[in-house]
This record gives C-alpha cells, structure tokens and sequence, in this order.
C-alpha cells in the first residue's frame, strides 16, 4: 500500500509548511491527484485519517481531492485524447508512439489553515 508513504511525505510537508508559516492548526488540505496515480482515493483517505491524529498541526485538518484526468499525448499525429479511455494506442490514427501528458501526479492544490 502506497497511499501511507504518500501520506507520511504529506503530513512531514504539511508540519514543515506549517513551521515556515508559524501556522497553529491546518483545517483543509486539498490534494490534486491524477486519475491514473494508482492511488486509491478510500485507501488514502482511511491512512489519513489514521496518520493525522499523531500530528497536532493536522488532527483536525479535513482532507480533499479534485481528480486531475489523465491525458495522452500522440506523437505520431501530435493529438491529445482521453488515456482512461482509449490506453496507449491513439485513437485518431492508431499509433502506440504515445506517451502520458498528464494525470500521474498528485499535488498540494491548497492548505487551508488558522
């Protein structure tokens, strides 16, 4: 299970921003994650909810997620479409020379904090 080592680098970040910023308390954290991360999203939430309790600054800290949809990029005709959708081969001319543009990352957006 990934989604604890994405969660314990998060909440080091988070405590790190929130030392930098003379932040008391965190009560939202809005995460960008990609639709082909691999993270899955009731995981990650069931190890933050575990993990944010053994750290103050986020025990109450709400956690969000906004689904970034993966894209693919074709090299072949240099066309963009749907990854989820349509895997490696382009659909508008049938190439395997493609390769993911977008959707594999997974981004602090936004810290909300007191």
């Amino acid at each position: 299970m990934h989604e604890m080592g994405i969660i314990i680098h998060l909440a080091k970040t988070l405590e790190q921003t929130a030392t930098e910023e003379n932040l008391k308390r965190i009560s939202s954290v809005t995460l960008e994650i990609g639709e082909v991360s691999g993270i899955v999203t009731d995981y990650f939430e069931d190890c933050w909810n575990y993990f944010r309790k053994r750290h103050p600054v986020l025990a109450e800290a709400e956690l969000r997620m906004e689904t970034i949809p993966a894209v693919t990029w074709c090299d072949s005709c240099k066309s963009t479409y749907e990854t989820v959708k349509y895997g490696r081969t382009c659909p508008h001319c049938g190439s395997g020379e493609t390769w993911l543009l977008k959707g594999n990352e997974c981004i602090i957006k936004e810290i909300e904090a007191d």
